[in-house]
């Protein structure tokens, strides 16, 4: 399978570094880029349009794909889903941590991105109205409960996803965890456990 990983506010691709490897030794073929802008100061769409971008650029046509999101990354990767068509070519959505209810540290943050983060925003509240068009995909939803910046930990969740609680102390280190890259690659093995190696440029590309 091609997966296709979207860091978070601030952070770059290597964050998902250790997940991209773990899944690379299953088999799959990860690329994991850093986003620009980081902080999302264009607005999240912005970052979902490079996002399309990216997958047509690098994803062979018909190529299996699944997508994983972490924090911030998680709403680029559902606003490319859902309101760009990525939902009617990918397989699989993985959210990790996504926060989908706000996130009152977006207050401390001045642009559009964070703007659009913030608890009730227009943008979270058009999320919540185009979630059907996941429904022909599996989705997952990952969190910690003692996640201090998505609180309750229960907001990364997404109507009808299959949700997973994991244990983790920080927000930051959930990619990290193994037991996160044990259920993914796992989930992965039941979508095309035989997938072929299908990018067609930056293959095995952790960061940019």
């Amino acid at each position: 399978m091609n997966v296709l990983m979207v860091h978070g506010f601030l952070d770059t691709g290597r964050l998902l570094g250790p997940l991209c490897a773990a899944l690379e030794a299953r088999g799959h073929v990860c690329h994991a880029p850093t986003m620009h802008p980081r902080d999302a100061r264009l607005g999240i769409p912005d970052l979902s349009s490079k996002l399309s971008a990216l997958v047509e650029g690098a994803v062979a046509p018909g190529a299996p794909l699944a997508l994983v999101g972490f924090s911030m990354g998680a709403l680029v990767v559902r606003f490319y889903l859902q309101a760009l068509g990525g939902a009617r070519t990918a397989r699989a959505f993985f959210s990790i941590a996504g926060p989908y209810r706000g996130s009152f540290n977006a207050y401390l943050y001045p642009g559009l991105g964070t703007r659009q983060m913030r608890p009730g925003s227009p943008f979270l509240r058009r999320l919540d109205a185009g979630a059907r068009a996941l429904d022909g995909m599996a989705v997952f939803t990952y969190r910690t409960p003692l996640d201090l910046m998505v609180v309750p930990s229960t907001g990364s969740r997404i109507p009808r996803a299959k949700d997973v609680a994991l244990w983790c102390p920080l927000h930051s280190l959930l990619p990290r965890s193994r037991d996160l890259a044990e259920h993914i690659a796992g989930e992965l093995a039941k979508l095309e456990p035989t997938a072929p190696r299908c990018f067609t440029a930056h293959e095995n590309s952790h960061a940019e």
